[in-house]
């Protein structure tokens, strides 16, 4: 069979429309959620790391949680499920009230998942500082949260900087799934061109150029980023 190529299907308009607001959508979807996850990661990684012994297992508990239930089963949860269980008023405002549910329900679900390997990544890095790090931090008159804060805290991100980058485009890759509930991200504006042209092949070609692409900037980007934090910590080390 004859497959006749046309990819002006992906150049032209509406479809080039669609395309580029499905990739500023899976954008947004991807930065909030990372920041979600990088806010409550942290909590959660340092949680992981303290001495009170309820914090740590309250801690353990969400990473085993999060991280054992796909992502995907989350998000169905979040969105068909919670608002059933919950109290009558706040189910209906889930279902009715909340404006742009979808979106919500995907940032939030991606957010909580990612937390959790991130918490992962912040716990590693503390403990690759070492305690050595914490009883000096002590020694100087520093309380604990002060030494989490400027010490353990930049040593941590500073040395997981490859990690996290991961972790940011596994978020950008799984924004995705956000098309099972309705969110009309770049995948699922994909394959609304790709249903309107009959032109799969082209729609989806492009696609994972565009995925590509972004990949290849923030990996670049955080190579940079890298580079200058192990200058800065090069630079500290040599004036203390």
């Amino acid at each position: 069979m004859r497959y006749d190529w046309d990819w002006s299907v992906v150049v032209t308009d509406p479809y080039r429309g669609w395309l580029l607001s499905g990739l500023l959508l899976t954008l947004l979807v991807s930065v909030v959620s990372w920041l979600i996850a990088l806010a409550l990661g942290s909590v959660i990684g340092v949680m992981r790391t303290v001495e009170n012994r309820p914090m740590r297992a309250f801690a353990a508990s969400y990473v085993e949680l999060f991280r054992n239930i796909p992502l995907l089963v989350q998000i169905f949860l979040f969105y068909f499920v919670l608002p059933e269980v919950v109290p009558t008023p706040i189910g209906i405002w889930l279902k009715r009230g909340l404006p742009h549910a979808e979106f919500w329900v995907s940032v939030v679900s991606l957010g909580l998942y990612t937390a959790c390997r991130v918490a992962e990544q912040v716990k590693a890095g503390i403990n690759a500082a070492g305690r050595g790090q914490m009883n000096a931090g002590l020694a100087t008159g520093l309380t604990r949260i002060q030494v989490y804060r400027f010490i353990l805290l930049p040593i941590a991100f500073r040395t997981t900087i490859p990690a996290m980058t991961s972790e940011f485009l596994n978020v950008f890759k799984n924004s995705s799934l956000a098309l099972t509930i309705g969110v009309l991200e770049l995948t699922a504006r994909t394959r609304q061109v790709s249903e309107y042209t009959y032109h799969s092949l082209e729609s989806f070609a492009a696609a994972s150029a565009i995925y590509i692409l972004i990949s290849f900037v923030v990996v670049t980007f955080m190579r940079r980023v890298e580079s200058l934090a192990r200058l800065q910590g090069t630079l500290a080390a040599e004036a203390r």
